[in-house]
């Protein structure tokens, strides 16, 4: 696996490393070289192993909503760390998760010394309802956005409404187009496979499409990706271009009055595309 060591003015050089776990899912880790942030561990097997290689300490976890496969190795961590004590456990304050300490929600800040990270929350409902991401600003601003926006596409809306999530979207836009996006899923190629059908005759798009078969031919992954490539390929943020509402118009055989009406016809046909 591959990692991606960072500088900003705030802080000494972090590395960004995404850890593989069960299919398709990664659990980010961050760290000075000596202590570790974890984000969404959802098995704490990989976790631990990649630890034990490096001797790092565990100094808290990240938490973007209640998911198994996101929250199942929390209590595992926490419970070979017994002795440490004050492990801080932050996640989504309306969300049922065991073993948080620090519910919280937009707008709160999540401030942790080492390794030197300061993180603002935003709420991102959609995928769930209480859904969250957290934002590094810094001259390399940083991402983690859980299952709300992955490379060329997004998370499937089981909680929340087509609305929401297209504010959620809304949201994660506005940041620097040079914010590194570190998704938790390697959906990378059959999004892409979508993004084309919505937008065949987009340039960047196909470009994209050949560089990410190729990591993935080498075995290496397409992430982080940066808010300003995906404004470029991904559909979901696309939903106001013509071309795409045309071809959704052309699929389904019906008008496409806005770019919510767009986004939620895309997001169901996502959901049964092959």
């Amino acid at each position: 696996m591959e990692s991606i060591a960072m500088n900003s003015p705030a802080q000494n050089a972090l590395e960004y490393v995404p850890v593989p776990a069960f299919d398709d899912n990664y659990i980010w880790i961050v760290s000075d070289s000596r202590n570790a942030v974890v984000v969404d561990p959802g098995d704490a097997a990989p976790v631990e192993a990649y630890f034990a290689e490096r001797g790092w300490r565990l100094a808290a976890i990240l938490l973007t909503h209640h998911h198994h496969d996101h929250v199942g190795g929390v209590k595992t961590l926490l419970d070979s760390r017994k002795d440490e004590g004050g492990m801080l456990v932050y996640g989504p304050a309306t969300e049922s998760i065991e073993r948080l300490t620090q519910r919280v929600t937009g707008g709160d800040s999540v401030h942790i010394e080492a390794p030197p990270m300061e993180l603002r929350v935003i709420d991102v409902p959609g995928h769930t309802a209480g859904h969250i991401a957290y934002f590094q600003a810094g001259r390399t601003p940083h991402l983690f956005c859980g299952d709300t926006l992955f490379a060329s596409g997004c998370g499937r809306l089981f909680e929340g409404t087509a609305e929401q999530m297209l504010n959620s979207l809304d949201a994660l836009a506005a940041l620097p187009d040079h914010t590194l996006v570190h998704c938790a899923h390697e959906y990378t190629l059959s999004n892409i496979r979508f993004a084309r059908a919505c937008e065949p005759h987009n340039d960047v798009l196909a470009h994209w499409s050949d560089d990410a078969q190729a990591l993935r031919a080498f075995g290496k992954p397409t992430l982080p990706t940066t808010i300003g490539h995906e404004k470029a390929v991904n559909p979901f943020l696309r939903a106001d271009v013509p071309a795409i509402q045309t071809t959704l118009s052309t699929q389904f055989g019906q008008p496409i009055s806005d770019r919510l009406e767009a986004f939620r016809v895309m997001r169901g046909w996502k959901d049964k595309f092959r």
